[in-house]
Formats: C-alpha cells, sequence, structure tokens
C-alpha cells in the first residue's frame, strides 16, 4: 500500500468516525428522551458496549491464538487510554460535568471492579472458571443496572403524572433512533478500522518498528471509537452520555472482555502485567475519580493533568521496550 493511499484511508477513517459518532450520539439521546431513560444509563451501556467491541474483538482474537498477554494488554492499555486520553482531552476542550449518582455509585464501581482484577491474576493464569466469575459479575452489574433504570423511569413518570406507554409516534421516532444508533456503532467500527490500518502503514512507511506500532497507534486505535463518540457528546452538552461511555467502556473491558477472553481459552499472564502494569491502570483510575469526586466535574486543569500522565505512561512503554 502507497503512503498517498494510506493517508487517503486515515482521513477517510477518521471522517467516518466523527460522522458515526454524531449519528450514534444523536440516536443514543433520542432514545433516552423517548424511553425516559437517562443518558447516563444509555451511555453505561448500548453506547459503552458498542465502543467497547474493537477491545472485545482484539482480546478474543488474541487469546484464541494463545497470546494472553496481549489480550490483558489490550485491555489495560484501553483502560488507560479511555479515562487519561479521551477523558483528558475532552475535559481540556470543554470541562465535563459529573452527576452526583456518578459519583456516588458508577466511578467507585469502576474502580472496585478494576480491583477484583488483583486477586485473579496473582498466580498469573486466568482459568476458565475465573471467566466465568468475571462474567457473572458483570452481568450481576447489568441486572443491577437496568432495574435502577426502571425504577428511574417509574419514579419520573410518577413524579410527572404521565403514562409509561408509548405515546403516538414515539415507536416510529423510536426506529429512526435505533437506525441511527446502529448504524453509529457500525460506522464507529469500520471508520476505526479504515483510520488504524492507514495509519500502520504510514508508521511502517516512516521506520517505526512494529512493537512501537503496536504501543501506540493500535492502543490508541481501539480507543478510537470512545474518543469521538465522548468529543462529540461533550460538544453537544451531553455530559452523562460522555461520562457514562467512559466508565462503562471500562467496566466492559474489565469484566466483559477479560472473562470472555478467559472462557474462550485460559491463558498465562506474564510477571510484569499482573505487578506493574496492573497498578498503573488502578493508579490511573483512581487518580481519575479522585479529580473527578473532589471537584464534581473534570476541568481543564484536571483535563491536562490526565493528559500529562498519558504521556508519561507512553514514555515509560517506550521506554521499556526499547531495553528488550
Amino acid at each position: 500500500m502507497s503512503i498517498v493511499w494510506a493517508i487517503t484511508l486515515l482521513i477517510c477513517g477518521l471522517l467516518l468516525l466523527w460522522k458515526s459518532a454524531d449519528w450514534l450520539v444523536s440516536g443514543a439521546i433520542g432514545l433516552a428522551n423517548n424511553l425516559g431513560i437517562s443518558p447516563l444509563v444509555i451511555g453505561l451501556t448500548v453506547v459503552a458496549m458498542g465502543t467497547s467491541a474493537p477491545e472485545v474483538a482484539a482480546s478474543i482474537a488474541a487469546a484464541a491464538r494463545g497470546a494472553g498477554d496481549v489480550a490483558i494488554g489490550n485491555i489495560y492499555g484501553s483502560n488507560i487510554a479511555n479515562l487519561a486520553l479521551v477523558g483528558g482531552l475532552c475535559a481540556a476542550i470543554r470541562p465535563i460535568r459529573i452527576c452526583g449518582r456518578m459519583l456516588r455509585r458508577e466511578i467507585p464501581v469502576m474502580l472496585i471492579v478494576g480491583l477484583l482484577l488483583w486477586p485473579i491474576l496473582q498466580d498469573l493464569y486466568l482459568s476458565r472458571t475465573e471467566g466465568v466469575i468475571l462474567l457473572t459479575v458483570f452481568a450481576g452489574l447489568m441486572a443491577i443496572l437496568i432495574y435502577l433504570a426502571r425504577k428511574e423511569k417509574a419514579a419520573i413518570a410518577e413524579d410527572k403524572k404521565v403514562d409509561l406507554n408509548l405515546p403516538n409516534g414515539t415507536a416510529a421516532k423510536n426506529s429512526k433512533n435505533i437506525f441511527l444508533t446502529v448504524a453509529g456503532l457500525a460506522g464507529l467500527a469500520l471508520g476505526a478500522d479504515i483510520a488504524v490500518r492507514g495509519a500502520i502503514t504510514i508508521g511502517e512507511q516512516i521506520g517505526l518498528s512494529k512493537a512501537v506500532i503496536g504501543l501506540t497507534i493500535i492502543a490508541i486505535g481501539t480507543s478510537l471509537p470512545e474518543l469521538i463518540t465522548c468529543l462529540a457528546a461533550s460538544l453537544k452538552g451531553q455530559d452523562d452520555l460522555s461520562i457514562g461511555n467512559l466508565v462503562g467502556s471500562n467496566v466492559f473491558n474489565t469484566l466483559l472482555v477479560s472473562g470472555t477472553a478467559g472462557v474462550v481459552s485460559p491463558f498465562e499472564i506474564a510477571p510484569r502485567l499482573a505487578a506493574t502494569d496492573y497498578w498503573i491502570m488502578i493508579c490511573m483510575t483512581g487518580a481519575f475519580a479522585a479529580i473527578a469526586i473532589s471537584r464534581k466535574r473534570i476541568s481543564r486543569a484536571g483535563g491536562f493533568v490526565l493528559l500529562c500522565g498519558y504521556a508519561a505512561y507512553m514514555v515509560y512503554l517506550l521506554a521499556f521496550t526499547a531495553q528488550q
């Protein structure tokens, strides 16, 4: 592939990502409004699951090939990129307001879920049984979230004295919103794949090693759906959708992605992944939680702190790789 064609692919992929993110955000907001569900819940579930699709596919494929380190490394790297790179960049452009419910419940749950990996990975092996445990915890959290969403919907309806049945015309609107949401998710997956293919070719053409390409281009590439979606949501003033996507994606990665990878093919884990890299992920999650809880938002200053943390992480990775 020529460098010109690679640049064309990269630009087309990024344009498709941006348009698809706009469709996804518009469709998700429409569904939330029509169904009486908060954008936060939509962000934590539908949007988070869709934008986590690249991580799911990459980790399952890696586990099936016996590359457990790649599967776990992808989860760590994506979680760090979501909070530090995506969250930091969005906040640096426009501060992200965080609702009280998110501060009290979802963000602490994200941190607790990350800590759950420690006893599982301590023996440097992810068994099929442990994968099932992670998936069971994930299913339990989703069930609780759905229950609370229904309770919230009923409370809103009772408070406003409105009928929970869909009014005339809502079904048609929902069909359009569902189409926009599905088309947006599909476009994000396709756009990310096109953009990453082009970026990898450019990296190879300018002489970057495969290790550097993997740690930078591919790692950031799997987080492109979260990045573009959160930027689109933030620019539309949908902070709940944006922060819900980030937190939900990390919970999905930690439980669903790692659990599914372990069930598909149990694998061993390198010592550094169960020690150094794991605690870097936990520290980044803790820093994100601390900034959010202390300020009840991610300010521009907080965003720059997160971006500096991600830059330091990349320097660490590149320095470590150079020593191998």
